[in-house]
C-alpha cells in the first residue's frame, strides 16, 4: 500500500502547489511530476523486476499523448469565429452541439475545436461557470455514445464490445445528464447574462461575423479517426514496444498539419503548445505513479462489489482522479471475473455484453460521466484549463473546482442519473 504514496503525493501537488507556491510549481512541476514517477519505476525495476508494469504504462502514454497532442495541434490550425452575441440560449445549443459532436471527433478534439470560439463568444462576460461547464458537458459527459467519445469506450471497443453497444444501452444515460447539465447551465448563465450591461454587449459582439479557416486541417483530423479503425493487427504493431503504428499516423498527421497551416490561423488562435506540454509533463508522472494503485484494484482485494450501482459509484469515484481508461478495464476485468471471463479474450467481452450488460453499462458512464470530477480525470480537461488561462479567463483552482463545481453541481447529477437508471 505504501506505493500508492507517490501518487497520493503528485495529485496533491497538483491541488495545492497552485494556491501556496505558485511560483515555485509554475517552475518546478515537471521535474515534480516526472520524479515521483521515476521513483515509482526505479522500485518496480530494481526491487522487483518488473519490467513488464512500466512498459506497459509507457506504451499507454505515448498512445495517450499521441492522441490527445495530434487532436490538440489539428484543431489549433481550424479557426472558427461565431456572430451575434451569446445568449444563455445560444450557449445552451452550443454545448449541447459539442455534446453530439464528442462522439464523432471525440472529447479532446471537440474540446480543442469548440473551446476557443467558446471564449470568443462569451469575451464579454465570460467566468468560470462557462469553462468549468464546458468541459462536464464537452469534454466528457457528452463523449458517451459511441467507442469514439472517449478512451475507456475505446478501449472496450478494441476488447470486443460492439460499436454500436454503448449508444443502444447508455443512451438514456446520456440524455438524462446532458439535459440535466444543460438545464443548471441555462439558469446559472441566464443570470450571468442578465448581469451585463445591453450596451457592452452591443459593442462587443456587433462587429462579429461567421468565419471558418483552416479547413483543409479536416482530412488530417479524419486520419487520425481513420488511425483508430486500424485492424488490430496493425493496432497491435508497436516499434520499441512502445510506439504502435496509429500513434505514429496521429504524430505524423499531426506534425503535417502544423507545417501546411498559416501562420495567421496559428496567431488568431493563440496557438502554442504550453497546453500540451503541461499536459505531457503531469500524465507521465501520473501514469508512472497510478501503476500500484492500478494493480491493487485489479486484485480485487482492496474493495468487493456487485451490482450496477456499486460499479457506476466505485468505477467513477477512481476514474475522477485516476486516468478512465485503465479504470474502466480493472473493473471490467473485476466484472467478468465474478462469471469465470477473461477480458482478454474477445469472445468473453462479446459474450459479457449480453451477459452482464447492465454492470458494463453502469462501468461505461461511471467512466465517462466521473471523469470530469476532477481536472486529471479526462485528458481535455487540464488542457481547456491552460487554453482558456492563456485567454486571460480566470479558471477555478484544483479544490476550487471540486469543491466550487464538481461536488455541489455534477455529483448530484451524476447521483441522480445512477439511481434512475441503475438501482
Amino acid at each position: 500500500m505504501w506505493t500508492v504514496a507517490p501518487f497520493a503525493a503528485l495529485l496533491l501537488c497538483i491541488a495545492l502547489m497552485p494556491l501556496f507556491a505558485a511560483h515555485f510549481w509554475e517552475h518546478h512541476y515537471p521535474k515534480v511530476a516526472v520524479g515521483l514517477g521515476l521513483l515509482i519505476a526505479g522500485y518496480y525495476w530494481m526491487a522487483r523486476g518488473d519490467v513488464h508494469a512500466i512498459h506497459h504504462a509507457a506504451h499507454e502514454y505515448v498512445s495517450f499523448m499521441a492522441l490527445v497532442g495530434s487532436l490538440f495541434v489539428i484543431s489549433g490550425g481550424i479557426n472558427i469565429r461565431v456572430k451575434g452575441e451569446a445568449t444563455p440560449m445560444v450557449n445552451t445549443i452550443f454545448l449541447a452541439v459539442g455534446a453530439i459532436l464528442s462522439n464523432l471527433i471525440g472529447t479532446t478534439g471537440a474540446s480543442m475545436l469548440l473551446i476557443r470560439p467558446w471564449i470568443r463568444m462569451n469575451k464579454y462576460r465570460i467566468t468560470s461557470l462557462h469553462i468549468v461547464f464546458f468541459i462536464f458537458v464537452v469534454s466528457n459527459v457528452g463523449g458517451c455514445l459511441t467507442p469514439i467519445g472517449d478512451p475507456p469506450l475505446f478501449l472496450g471497443f478494441l476488447r470486443g464490445v460492439p460499436f454500436w453497444w454503448v449508444l443502444e444501452h447508455c443512451w438514456e444515460g446520456w440524455l438524462l445528464a446532458v439535459v440535466l447539465l444543460l438545464t443548471v447551465f441555462f439558469v446559472m448563465d441566464r443570470k450571468n447574462f442578465l448581469k451585463a450591461p445591453s450596451d457592452v454587449r452591443e459593442r462587443e459582439t456587433a462587429h462579429e461575423e461567421w468565419l471558418f479557416r483552416g479547413l483543409r486541417n479536416l482530412v488530417f483530423l479524419g486520419v487520425v479517426l481513420a488511425a483508430v479503425f486500424l485492424p488490430k493487427s496493425v493496432q497491435e504493431t508497436t516499434i520499441a514496444g512502445v510506439l504502435s503504428i496509429p500513434a505514429l499516423v496521429m504524430i505524423l498527421a499531426a506534425v503535417a498539419s502544423y507545417f501546411i497551416s498559416t501562420k495567421e490561423v496559428h496567431e488568431a488562435n493563440d496557438f502554442n503548445f504550453g497546453p500540451v506540454k503541461e499536459v505531457g509533463f503531469l500524465f507521465i508522472g501520473i501514469f508512472l505513479t497510478m501503476i500500484p494503485a492500478l494493480q491493487i484494484l485489479e486484485s480485487g482485494e482492496l474493495v468487493k462489489i456487485s451490482s450496477p450501482l456499486q460499479y457506476y459509484f466505485s468505477t467513477g469515484a477512481l476514474s475522477a482522479f485516476l486516468d478512465n481508461a485503465p479504470t474502466y478495464l480493472s473493473f471490467l476485468a473485476a466484472a467478468m471475473g465474478g462469471e469465470h471471463l477473461s477480458v482478454d479474450k474477445m469472445a468473453d467481452v462479446h459474450a459479457f455484453t449480453e451477459t452482464g450488460s447492465h454492470l458494463l453499462a453502469a462501468i461505461s458512464m461511471g467512466a465517462v460521466f466521473f471523469g470530469a470530477g476532477s481536472y486529471i480525470g479526462n485528458g481535455p480537461n487540464f488542457m481547456v484549463k491552460a487554453i482558456a488561462e492563456k485567454a486571460k479567463v480566470h479558471t477555478p483552482s484544483f479544490i476550487g473546482y471540486m469543491i466550487g463545481f464538481s461536488i455541489p453541481i455534477l455529483l448530484p447529477i451524476l447521483v441522480v442519473v445512477g439511481w434512475v437508471l441503475l438501482r
